[in-house]
């Protein structure tokens, strides 16, 4: 049986995937795009998307990515409801790719990753009860919808002390919850969290629960892990930043990681260390994590996908 060869396979759906999909689609590569587990990305977690450029109503989430769909079957980009399970690449100039989504065997000439990262959180039932009515993993994404009120952000590295002077702009109050009785933060980080007035760090505190009425963060439950003291915190919302995980199990030892599990893109492209593999959005970015750099990146590897493609013929 002869094996049909696509030129253009991209794996998620996110805004870099569907933002491939519609610059690879427009350059005749008919891609075929896999949406894998969580169709429309981190996005379809988030509520109200107000900085994304076009939408000065703003728009939600899922709604987005709706229209980033379409706009990407418009131009024939066909979207499979399926995840892609394994990967073995070629790493020869012009080889052949295979991917597999469960038995289904599927060869590409070229393949765009997009399958983003997730953020991490603590593992409560309530982060769970609460998303999207409190609780965040983004202050850039939602910090503006807590101006002038008091929240929590819960981690002890970069990420937590940058999300935590980045929201002391917009809110009243931040209090920081930090499990140990140090940050992990870089020097300079936690200077910044030093000398930002009205953040208050309680450490060897650890967050247990969240309370509030109809879904709406009220109270972030605290226990001082040294004295087994439980105590509540007025709130009206609570950041977990503990970090990301880069959606990229099935890609170890067949593409270059970096020692956190991003894929390693050439600086200013969205090559790998193989030809026709191309990355982009949250999967291969663990610095700016936005929708419009992922929509960015993801134009950005379909066009090197086309060039890479132009230059085999």
């Amino acid at each position: 049986m002869e094996q049909n060869i696509l030129d253009c396979v991209i794996v998620g759906s996110g805004p870099s995937g569907f933002t491939a999909a519609i610059y690879a689609a427009r350059a005749d590569l008919k891609p075929e795009l896999y949406t894998g587990l969580e169709p429309g990305g981190q996005l379809t977690t988030t509520t109200e998307v107000d900085n994304f450029p076009g939408y000065p109503a703003g728009i939600t989430g899922p709604e987005m990515m709706m229209d980033l769909q379409k706009q990407a079957e418009r131009f024939d980009t066909k979207v499979h409801y399926e995840m892609i399970t394994k990967v073995e690449f070629s790493k020869e100039v012009g080889g052949i790719h295979k991917l597999y989504a469960g038995n289904k065997e599927i060869f590409a000439r070229t393949v765009i990753i997009s399958t983003g990262a997730t953020a991490k959180y603590l593992g409560l039932d309530d982060e769970k009860k609460y998303n999207g009515g409190g609780v965040s993993a983004c202050a850039t994404c939602d910090g503006f919808f807590y101006r002038g009120k008091d929240v929590v952000v819960v981690g002890a590295g970069d990420t937590a002390a940058e999300e935590a002077t980045y929201l002391a702009k917009l809110v009243n109050k931040v209090t920081m919850l930090v499990r140990k009785d140090e940050f992990r933060a870089s020097k300079a980080m936690i200077h910044r969290v030093q000398n930002t007035p009205n953040i208050e760090v309680k450490f060897h505190h650890e967050l247990i629960g969240i309370e509030g009425e109809n879904n709406l963060v009220e109270r972030a439950v605290v226990i001082d892990n040294q004295t087994q003291e439980k105590s509540t915190v007025d709130v009206h919302g609570i950041f977990i930043a503990i970090g990301h995980k880069p959606n990229t199990d099935i890609f170890v030892g067949q593409i270059d990681l970096d020692e956190n599990g991003y894929i390693d893109t050439e600086k200013g492209s969205s090559r790998t260390n193989l030809p026709g593999v191309f990355a982009a959005g949250d999967v291969q970015d663990h610095i700016y994590r936005q929708a419009i750099t992922a929509a960015g990146s993801g134009c950005m590897a379909a066009m090197d996908a086309e060039k890479y493609l132009a230059e085999l013929h």
